[in-house]
Order: C-alpha cells, then structure tokens, then sequence
C-alpha cells in the first residue's frame, strides 16, 4: 500500500530491491511492525480490540528528499476524501476503527561508511475490532 501510493518502493523490515536484486534508489521506506496491544476481553470475544504499531522510516540521501516521503507516507495513511479514507485498510474479518500518527520525526542525518544518508521515522498505529 506504501509503495503504491507514495509512488516510492517500500521493503518489509528489509532494505527494498530492484528488479534486478540491487538496493532501491533513495527515497525509498522501510516498514517494520511493532510489538501490538491488546485491549478488553479476550481476542475471541466479539467485543476484543487490537492495536498495531508500525514504524515507516523514510530513507534518503538528502532532507528534503525524506520530508517529502513522509509527507507521502502521511497522506497515504491519514488523508480523507468525502467518503472516508483517501486509502482503504483491508483486514480479513476485522474492522479497522481507528488510525494514529504516534510518532513524527524530522529528518535525521546518519553517517554511513558509503556516504551519508537521512532518514525520517514515522510510527502509526492502526487499531482493528472483529467484523460485525
């Protein structure tokens, strides 16, 4: 869903490749999962809730290159049209109830032994209750 609509390639908890096996070219995101939180009763109950955090870290060459990522990434995950969500969050069997940006980072630069980069970090959380 990243990678489709911040037009950027997107790597789960890895660094995202290419067709041809070699590393993405900047700006590209890293999203990892985070532990999740459990609330209420029991996950059978129909009544259970889960919340899941996810870490989206922007990844670039130049600050203004993952500032313009995250602003994607924000828009992907948080912007609303007429109807509701500008993208729609399918969960087999689970409603998703709730969005959170828990976390903004500015640009932060990191020196890396092949030059320096810059990354931004975002984390969301996306809260989901079993389907009525």
């Amino acid at each position: 869903m990243l990678a489709v609509g911040t037009g950027r390639p997107c790597g789960l908890a890895v660094l995202p490749r290419a067709a041809d096996g070699k590393p993405a070219a900047f700006p590209y995101v890293i999203l990892d999962s985070l532990p999740g939180e459990f609330s209420g009763p029991s996950f059978a109950d129909w009544h259970a809730e889960a919340a899941w955090t996810y870490q989206a870290t922007s990844v670039g060459e130049r600050a203004d290159q993952v500032q313009w990522l995250g602003d994607r990434v924000r828009a992907v995950l948080f912007e609303r049209t007429g109807g509701g969500w500008r993208t729609e969050i399918t969960v087999p069997g689970l409603r998703v109830i709730d969005r959170e940006l828990t976390y903004d980072a500015d640009g932060e630069p990191v020196d890396g032994s092949q030059g320096s980069i810059v990354t931004y970090v975002q984390r969301f959380t996306i809260t989901v209750t079993p389907a009525a």
